[in-house]
């Protein structure tokens, strides 16, 4: 953990702890708990969609598909996308 220092207001700070205390939690917990919410701000809030990869009828990968290279896989998703997009 980093300690960070910050001014705030005595009033506020006196009357944050007597909350957090009788939520039965500590004021540095509730700063934690905002600031995390406050960068979960940022993030997207749908997750990302995973492209399918081209399947054979067993449920594997196409023939020529190496799992191991991105370029690979990134080539075989644009190739089922132009593919898709002629149907």
């Amino acid at each position: 953990m980093v300690n960070l220092t910050i001014s705030l207001d005595e009033n506020l700070v006196k009357q944050a702890r007597i909350k957090a205390i009788q939520e039965g939690t500590s004021l540095s917990a509730k700063v934690r708990e905002m600031l995390a919410a406050y960068v979960r701000q940022d993030l997207p809030s749908t997750p990302l969609a995973i492209p399918k990869l081209p399947t054979s009828g067993s449920g594997g990968l196409m023939p020529g598909i190496d799992p191991c290279s991105n370029r690979s896989m990134f080539d075989a998703m644009d190739a089922d996308m132009d593919i898709s997009n002629l149907k």
